[in-house]
């Protein structure tokens, strides 16, 4: 009887919800033991942290009415309580596992990467023109909508290793490999731009730094490398800034509270030189101050670029000039974490370079530039949902340069593109993009191009598949489109060597069509 009542005042106080709570976080316990057990056979270092782990499973076992029938209520946990003390279970037991990697292959291993391949034609079967920089503003930077324009196959994949030491410092080994064709065809050895992009290896958690509120959670590296902190505007195919090269150096140096730097020094070659018995091998160095500030909501980034051997008569750039061997570059940024108070983000750059800085995008990557250059460009994009079902990501992106490759030409763009998703089911929704890009170029001369002024226009409606819709950003899609470009005529004599102006690809309004894939993990 009294053993009866016992149960009787459980069911009194425990609800259905606490039933099912209960069951689930059996479950979990379950699952926490087992990979306790796992890690225990696995690595020797950890047999006394995974005893203590199991230790405590077992008190909270006891301590829980839902697994102890005729526990008293004194004993009941509420269900945050448990789920916060099981949290911090689960981040001790993944700790744990990793300690115990070492030797085994997939421990510690992680494969990423981004890749997109299609086919693209025009009206008459023919093969398709485009991308991303097809028009004359391309050669300068001027980026157009991406989706339906693009002929290539394109891969990166990222293999990375981590490996964790006795004193708790964490190494990870990076290497990216990187391939881009425009062939259709299956077999493309002899078109291969087959290219280690990256090579690097990476040190945190550094036990020397164990205490020092300064450096505790920094991490140094050194070799081939993305700078971790770029970003792009995905639907333009266009880094609003993108650092790279081989050097070294450190990330989120906690200055204080509310202010992290980054500082590095990298490398870039111009490339190989002979001119009157001189040989020279050209290099640009890097060196880079990144600022972060309200929990990263501000960046602040300055580039001073020195390339000495780029201006003592071993190389001229393509007008005959003597390039520039130094340079400037700032940005400042603002990263929103919602749309102007909506669901979403929105990000806003402005960027402003002088000399070898004024290819103010890649930065240091262009050598021709003279000391005169100068460049100022505005990137701004977001995503948001603004109707049930839809959602819109809107991007502008302009640039002014002057005096960039010859004394006197001028270089302006803008570019607006409004990408917009509108889900039909849980698998499958209908995409659009829509471009404008306005220009007013006079290279005089360089290169052989003529001064134009025009714009260019671009529609793609493209059905797609796709494993959750609801997001811009989830892959990968498989997508089949349709697109209608047109420009004004102006634009087609800018070169010679450009797509424009060719018999087949000129004003006056031009469909592709094809299919493409595109994935990210």
């Amino acid at each position: 009887m009294q053993k009866a009542s016992s149960w009787l005042l459980a069911g009194v106080l425990g609800t259905s919800a606490a039933t099912s709570q209960a069951a689930t976080l059996e479950e979990r316990m379950a699952a926490f033991e087992a990979r306790a057990s796992a890690a225990e056979n696995r690595a020797a270092l950890a047999e006394q942290q995974t005893r203590a782990l199991a230790r405590e499973l077992q008190q909270i076992k006891l301590s829980t009415p839902a697994l102890q029938p005729a526990a008293s209520t004194a004993a009941v946990i509420s269900a945050p309580a448990l789920d916060t003390r099981l949290a911090k279970i689960e981040a001790r037991q993944q700790s744990i596992e990793k300690q115990g990697s070492s030797g085994h292959l997939t421990d510690g291993f992680s494969f990423k990467g981004y890749a997109r391949s299609g086919l693209l034609m025009n009206d008459e079967l023919g093969g398709g023109r485009g991308g991303p920089y097809t028009t004359p503003a391309g050669s300068v930077g001027g980026a157009v909508g991406r989706l339906g324009n693009e002929d290539d196959t394109y891969m990166r994949i990222d293999l990375s290793k981590e490996i964790l030491a006795q004193n708790g410092t964490r190494s990870k080994f990076t290497v990216s490999i990187a391939d881009g064709v425009e062939s259709s065809n299956d077999w493309t050895a002899d078109e291969s731009n087959l290219n280690v992009r990256q090579v690097f290896t990476e040190l945190d958690h550094l036990a020397a730094f164990k205490g020092n509120s300064v450096f505790e959670n920094s991490t140094l590296w050194a070799g081939k490398r993305f700078d971790r902190d770029n970003f792009d505007i995905h639907w333009l195919d266009s880094d609003v800034v993108f650092l790279a090269g081989t050097g070294g150096g450190i990330y989120d140096v906690q200055m204080n509270k509310n202010w992290r730097s980054n500082y590095s020094l990298v490398g870039r070659n111009y490339g190989d030189f002979s001119e009157g018995g001189i040989n020279a091998d050209v290099e640009s160095y890097i060196l880079t101050s990144n600022q972060f500030f309200d929990s990263g909501q501000w960046q602040w980034m300055f580039n001073g670029i020195g390339s000495k051997k780029n201006d003592i008569g071993t190389r001229t750039n393509e007008a005959g000039l003597t390039p520039a061997d130094s340079g400037l570059h700032s940005m400042l940024a603002n990263h929103q974490k919602d749309f102007f108070g909506r669901e979403g983000f929105f990000k806003t750059a402005l960027l402003y370079g002088q000399g070898l800085g004024a290819e103010v995008k890649n930065i240091g990557s262009d050598g021709e530039l003279i000391d005169d250059a100068r460049a100022l460009r505005l990137a701004l994009y977001g995503e948001t949902p603004i109707a049930p079902g839809w959602r819109i990501g809107p991007s502008l992106l302009a640039e002014q340069s002057k005096d960039r490759y010859v004394k006197g030409d001028d270089y302006r763009w803008m570019t607006l593109n409004v990408r917009l998703a509108n889900a039909i089911n849980s698998n499958f929704e209908m995409a659009y993009e829509m471009s404008w890009q306005t220009m007013d170029l006079d290279p005089k001369g360089y290169m052989q191009r003529n001064a134009v002024d025009g714009n260019f226009w671009k529609f793609t409606i493209a059905p797609t598949f796709k494993p959750d819709v609801g997001d811009l950003l989830t892959r990968p899609e498989l997508r089949v489109f349709a697109s209608l470009m047109d420009w004004s005529s102006d634009l087609d004599r800018y070169s010679s060597t450009d797509n424009f102006g060719k018999s087949d690809f000129n004003a006056g309004g031009v469909w592709q069509y094809g299919i493409q894939m595109e994935t990210w993990f």
